[in-house]
């Protein structure tokens, strides 16, 4: 690599070291050298969002933020890219672009401030700072470095009117609305949509899609009493209650008439059964979770007897950042509910 730009794959398979021939996100480790190939980019990274599964598993795992920092930082050292080795998910970043590619496809410029909307599994990523200024106890980690996207990446360039650490929480989950949106559009008007983790951001943006799109039932399932009082003053849902959505039969009590759409916005394993119990047969499920089990979503339908379809978002749909940001600009109650959560985790 260097000055010359050698021409690489668009797909980064030019950047996987191990094993060969599989694509950066099933590789076990990437080459993160910050020198761009002909339709590459190079970021500055000032910030990642770690995906919340990810960050939940983690800190289960670890405890301290200290321990979770050190965690991070040694699978970023052993893979040249974050990904957590038990969730296999990873997250999205935050930069400013320092180098474009004569190639690259992706109409950067230098200087842009951007936020990656490709994952963190097949970002080639350096940490230069040791996360010195993380001090392990939020999803999104302060840090210095490198990243390399690809001529088949996606990136969107930071909104000047919205502060950038609320930008990039939407950005991270933007297809979760758009591709809910879509599906209750395909369900048809007045279709009534449950939503798994409707307090959290993209459930949230999810519920919002959904009034949207012209749902009439629209209901918030959330974990605790607090987090039904914050999401019933944002006004997103007709109907707030509240189950552990890893219980599928308190779930299908708390949401009562099965709808049509549930889309399930949870960060831990086990929801499966109760989203499959919540909705009426010959409707839709939507999984935006890293956590969701494929074998226990495919094997509690068919074992509980429900047609259903079920669909896993995979954060990708065309126009999803756009969308996404709107969102967050005419709906009030979905910034009052993500920059409250924001504000929890955040620190100075």
């Amino acid at each position: 690599m260097g000055e010359s730009f050698d021409r690489g794959s668009p797909y980064g398979l030019h950047r996987v070291l191990d094993p060969p021939g599989v694509l950066p996100q099933r590789a076990r480790r990437l080459d993160p050298d910050p020198r761009p190939y002909a339709d590459e980019v190079v970021v500055d990274v000032e910030r990642l969002n770690l995906d919340a599964a990810s960050y939940r598993q983690l800190r289960d795992e670890h405890g301290s933020g200290a321990a979770v920092r050190a965690a991070v930082l040694a699978i970023v050292a052993a893979r040249g890219k974050m990904q957590n080795p038990v969730t296999g998910s990873g997250g999205m970043l935050l930069g400013a672009v320092r180098a474009v590619g004569p190639d690259s496809p992706l109409g950067l410029r230098v200087g842009d401030r951007i936020a990656s909307l490709v994952s963190l599994t097949l970002t080639p990523l350096r940490i230069t700072d040791a996360l010195a200024e993380w001090d392990g106890e939020s999803e999104q980690v302060p840090c210095r470095g490198t990243a390399v996207l690809f001529g088949r990446s996606i990136a969107a360039v930071l909104p000047a009117d919205l502060p950038e650490p609320l930008a990039l929480s939407v950005l991270d989950v933007c297809g979760a609305p758009t591709l809910t949106d879509r599906v209750v559009r395909e369900a048809g008007p007045g279709a009534s949509v449950c939503v798994l983790g409707g307090g959290g951001k993209s459930g949230s943006l999810s519920l919002a899609a959904a009034r949207r799109a012209g749902a009439t039932r629209v209901v918030a399932l959330v974990p605790t009493g607090a987090e039904a009082a914050a999401v019933r003053s944002a006004g997103l849902a007709d109907e707030v209650v509240v189950a552990d959505a890893r219980d599928p039969v308190a779930v299908a009590a708390a949401v009562g008439a099965p709808v049509a759409v549930t889309v399930v916005c949870v960060d831990v394993p086990g929801c499966e059964h109760g989203a499959i119990m919540a909705t009426a047969d010959g409707g839709t499920v939507v999984f935006f979770s890293m956590a969701t089990s494929f074998a226990d979503a495919a094997l509690g339908a068919e074992g509980l007897a429900k047609d259903v379809r079920m669909l896993i978002g995979n954060g990708y749909v065309p126009g999803h950042a756009e969308f996404a940001i709107d969102l967050l600009r005419a709906e009030p109650g979905v910034r009052a509910l993500i920059s409250g959560r924001e504000r929890q985790t955040l620190r100075p």
